[in-house]
């Protein structure tokens, strides 16, 4: 059953229009003991048959446990957007809410392979030497979500070393205990650096700078 009306459709194929080259939305799921699995899959085949350059992959997270290790998925409902390569971007938890339209601009991120970061930002991430792993914690609710997100994403796609990993806290509470989630959104970086709210890109650099010292 589709999840998208028809208005809703409409304006997200005029939004995927213009897609620059084709891109894969890779899904992980399970039939069992997953919720929104079934509503994470249903929503990716919606989105993914508005374009002809977008593609859908599901896979079982136990039956194709090899490329969920491949692509380091570690909890369903997941999903991995891949273009001319894995950028690295990551969606766990169901887009639904404000983080809908963050699947549709990862979509169009991943599609164009350019970060659109400035000239600044790009000369920090240049200097990375070793792997980087951003968690993003959100809510469905949080208007100021996405653009946290998507700046992770951007980081993703600027870098081979970074990944970048949206995390709904509600369906995954442990980690929401694990890094003390008291307020969305809050980035996690490399385990080390913890930020709340989403703050500009100069902000977030200042920090991410720590990592190279």
């Amino acid at each position: 059953m589709a999840l998208l009306n028809e208005a809703i459709r409409k304006d997200v194929g005029a939004m995927l229009a213009d897609l620059v080259s084709p891109v894969t939305l890779k899904v992980f799921t399970q039939e069992m003991e997953c919720q929104y699995c079934k509503e994470t899959r249903e929503l990716v085949e919606d989105v993914s048959s508005l374009s002809d350059k977008l593609s859908m992959e599901v896979y079982d997270f136990e039956a194709d446990q090899a490329v969920a290790d491949q692509f380091g998925i570690d909890k369903i409902p997941a999903i991995a957007v891949v273009g001319a390569k894995d950028y690295g971007i990551r969606l766990f938890g169901i887009p639904s809410g404000y983080e809908f339209g963050t699947l549709i601009e990862d979509i169009k991120l991943v599609s164009e392979g350019d970060s659109g970061l400035s000239p600044e930002t790009r000369a920090v991430v240049a200097k990375l030497d070793k792997p980087v792993k951003i968690q993003v914690f959100i809510t469905p609710t949080c208007p100021y979500c996405p653009r946290a997100v998507m700046l992770a994403h951007q980081l993703a796609v600027e870098s081979d070393l970074i990944r970048g990993d949206m995390v709904e806290v509600v369906e995954f509470p442990h980690l929401g205990n694990k890094y003390q989630v008291m307020g969305v959104p809050r980035t996690v970086i490399d385990e080390t650096i913890h930020i709340e709210g989403a703050v500009p890109e100069p902000m977030l650099m200042r920090e991410f700078a720590k990592l190279l010292q």
